[in-house]
């Protein structure tokens, strides 16, 4: 019997990928989804990769008796990989009440339910915001967290101390928090990658919908922190490795290899790159020129995040494999291919 993996916000940007790696590993995968920012084409296209369908389960986890009915559908499961949630920094500081509400309602309802059918094994999508404006770089995991600047960030702290508690008080409960810098790129196929909803909010989507016309100019949100070319750095990741690793955390709690009852990892490259080396690398990568306009900075972001991933590697047994080049080419695939299919 394969062993069965709930993805909750599974046709997500990274639940889908994850999905499409956990299926390519022979696990049997059931997704929910309220599809608040996703839709149920993904299903298909992970169809079309894969040649298998994950179950799909339509379900709102910020209700308690929704997400215990769904549970109990599915109380055989052996683990949780937890990626629903509202990401956007810049929209959660204008509607803090909608993120704390959705991601932190969906997280305690999801816990509430997998344990109360003694589904013991959670791996959580966090993020290299907990670690606020970090005081030492690269950042390791013995960084310490801080109160983040966004109420995103804020949730996903909040999270991981929700997660701690719990399994404190929970001995047969285990967890993995992952924590993300910045995911892009797209499926080598082309068929699945990055969909906001309305306008992006993040990098690489904007910078590929301005590439194709879909949006007239591309804003950078300042260019006055203290980095070489005064845009933030980020450490960019390619969503299929980081996909992987969530392969890799599930199996070493089921194969009970974890060695405290919540661990962390960072997952990124370890390598910085400002906003403008990403438009630059766009540009040389695809042979567009992008308009782009440098206007004042955005709440919530700070001058630079980037990771050591040395125990991702130890422990896990993890590395990133793809560059800059290959996350911008993949995204850029995706984006024609989706403008193609529309038109």
């Amino acid at each position: 019997m394969a062993h069965k993996i709930i993805v909750t916000g599974g046709c997500g940007y990274i639940g889908s990928h994850t999905a499409i790696e956990l299926i390519k590993s022979g696990f049997n995968v059931v997704i929910f989804d309220d599809f608040s920012n996703s839709s149920k084409k993904t299903i298909e296209r992970i169809y079309q990769i894969t040649g298998t369908a994950p179950t799909l389960i339509n379900v709102d986890l910020k209700d308690a008796d929704e997400t215990h009915k769904a549970f109990l559908a599915h109380y055989d499961a052996e683990g949780v990989i937890h990626f629903a949630a509202h990401k956007a920094v810049g929209e959660s500081v204008e509607k803090p009440l909608m993120y704390y509400k959705n991601n932190l309602y969906s997280l305690l309802n999801t816990l509430e339910s997998q344990s109360n059918l003694n589904i013991n094994k959670f791996i959580f999508s966090s993020s290299a915001t907990v670690y606020g404006t970090p005081e030492t770089l690269p950042i390791t995991e013995e960084n310490e967290t801080q109160r983040p600047f966004s109420p995103y960030g804020n949730t996903k702290k909040m999270a991981e101390e929700i997660l701690d508690d719990f399994t404190k008080s929970n001995k047969s409960f285990s967890a993995i928090s992952l924590r993300y810098f910045n995911p892009i790129g797209a499926h080598e196929s082309g068929k699945i990658g990055e969909l906001p909803n309305g306008i992006p909010n993040n990098l690489m989507p904007y910078i590929t919908q301005t590439a194709a016309g879909i949006r007239e100019k591309l804003m950078v949100y300042g260019n006055d922190y203290p980095t070489k070319d005064g845009t933030p750095i980020r450490d960019y990741i390619h969503v299929i490795d980081l996909a992987k690793a969530h392969v890799i955390a599930i199996k070493r709690l089921i194969n009970n290899k974890q060695e405290t009852s919540l661990e962390f990892f960072n997952l990124g490259t370890g390598i910085g790159y400002s906003v403008l080396d990403v438009i630059h690398t766009f540009e040389s990568a695809t042979k567009c020129k992008l308009n782009y306009e440098i206007t004042e900075r955005r709440d919530g972001d700070v001058p630079q995040l980037y990771a050591s991933t040395d125990l991702a590697k130890v422990k896990l047994g993890w590395t990133a494999t793809k560059n800059l080049e290959d996350m911008i080419s993949s995204s850029w695939t995706w984006e024609q291919n989706l403008r193609n299919e529309n038109n």
